[in-house]
């Protein structure tokens, strides 16, 4: 595990990327770059079969070669790591190809597989350079609830039948690129919280005070009290806008903004009991921006 890698970073500024974060990386770019060097040429020149889905047949195949390499080379953990973000990789590079190949109205599905792919290998990247001690396969955010799972589920099934049913819709007035510019800023605001945060970042909402844990008011808490959720709730509400979904759009945004004032109510009350009055000066002094609950 990380927590036992002699590079630590200091409390609230990052450090050297741990083994688990090196790893990760490696298999995500090389997955990601064994997949699309031969698949592009292949689907450029004709070279695919004229069959339905087999274009997909060479990135399938690609990848579980893949699998089958880290699984004789990678043993428990190591192994663990390197499965999970080999398939981001792989759902990286299916993500590029639907956007380069793929008919018009589905190529926004690849913007969104982009997006998906790149926050939750970055989600476990991040950790691994900030707060490498808390690092953990769920660092991934892959298993994140039974909720989560459905919600983007659901996305999926709107998608399709919009698509199927009301395929000019998708593309209607290129209303979906404020979707890319909303999830770029999701992303941004998001790693930087957890970047500036440092070891005093963790993706549980903490009960009890430890020694090193600080209250950040610099870098983007200055201007935000809760940078990450407020990442997080734009990102999540920016994955609809691309997908053009304007039903999920709707529970998206609605649901994000429960789930995130209930989460801020606790955590700002876990804040006051472990800062006390400069907790109470920092209540007062920082602003609220949009997707901040109002508590």
């Amino acid at each position: 595990m990380c927590a036992n890698s002699p590079r630590v970073p200091s409390p609230g500024t990052g450090g050297a990327l741990c083994a688990e974060g090196c790893l990760s990386l490696y298999c995500f770019v090389i997955t990601a770059a064994l997949i699309l060097i031969p698949s592009v040429p292949q689907i450029l020149y004709g070279l695919v079969p004229q069959v339905w889905g087999a274009v997909l047949w060479g990135p399938v195949l690609y990848y579980a070669l893949i699998n089958m390499i880290i699984r004789f080379v990678l043993r428990n953990h190591d192994y663990q790591v390197a499965i999970r973000a080999s398939f981001l990789g792989f759902t990286m590079a299916v993500s590029v190809l639907v956007i380069c190949f793929a008919p018009t109205e589905w190529q926004q599905f690849g913007v969104y597989g982009s997006f998906m792919s790149f926050f939750h290998y970055s989600e476990f990247l991040v950790i691994a350079y900030a707060n490498p001690r808390t690092l953990t396969l769920d660092s991934f955010m892959l298993n994140h609830s039974v909720h989560y799972g459905l919600a983007a589920a659901a996305s999926w099934i709107e998608f399709s039948l919009e698509v199927y049913f009301l395929p000019e819709f998708k593309r209607f007035g290129h209303i979906w690129l404020a979707g890319v510019v909303l999830c770029s800023f999701g992303e941004v605001v998001r790693k930087a919280a957890i970047i500036t945060a440092g070891r005093s970042f963790t993706h549980l909402v903490q009960n009890e005070k430890h020694s090193d844990h600080k209250l950040i008011t610099s870098g983007i808490y200055a201007y935000c009290r809760h940078p990450s959720y407020v990442g997080w709730f734009w990102w999540s509400v920016g994955t609809q806008i691309v997908l053009l979904n304007p039903i999920c759009i709707c529970i998206y945004t609605l649901v994000s903004w429960l789930f995130f004032h209930d989460r801020i109510y606790v955590e700002e009350y876990s804040l006051l009991n472990f800062f006390q009055s400069p907790g109470c000066a920092f209540n007062s002094r920082l602003n609220r921006y949009p997707g901040e609950s109002q508590i």
